[in-house]
């Protein structure tokens, strides 16, 4: 798991604050490790705008392609090009390296809206 302050979706996306109203969003490792070995990631270009809950990528894997979700609204601030050549850092380190985007926060109050290190344990733990 990630820092105290991070916080999770119930698709498996963890959102961590990095100052100044923006966030650094991945997925969790329980996530790579259901879709197995990632092979390709397609992010949001910096400069775009996400909707909460929207589409703004995909996963490929050995297994499937899966959506990345918004779990916030805002503006892509940065976006981790290493993963462009390194797709498998998602599965290596999911919460330093295999980061996916940095978003500025349209309401920042979302955050409390998601779940805490605790409440992603008991989604886990009902599996």
């Amino acid at each position: 798991m990630a820092s105290e302050a991070t916080r999770y979706t119930q698709e498996h996306e963890w959102v961590s604050p990095t100052g100044d109203g923006i966030v650094r969003i991945g997925i969790t490792d329980y996530a790579q490790q259901q879709l197995g070995d990632v092979v390709f990631v397609q992010l949001p270009d910096v400069g775009e705008h996400v909707a909460e809950g929207a589409t703004m990528g995909e996963v490929e894997s050995t297994k499937s392609v899966s959506d990345l979700y918004a779990p916030v609204a805002g503006e892509v601030v940065a976006r981790n090009e290493q993963l462009d050549n390194r797709p498998e850092l998602v599965n290596a380190q999911p919460y330093t390296d295999g980061w996916m985007v940095d978003i500025r926060l349209e309401d920042p109050a979302v955050l409390e809206r998601l779940l805490d290190e605790s409440a992603y344990r008991e989604l886990l733990d009902q599996g």
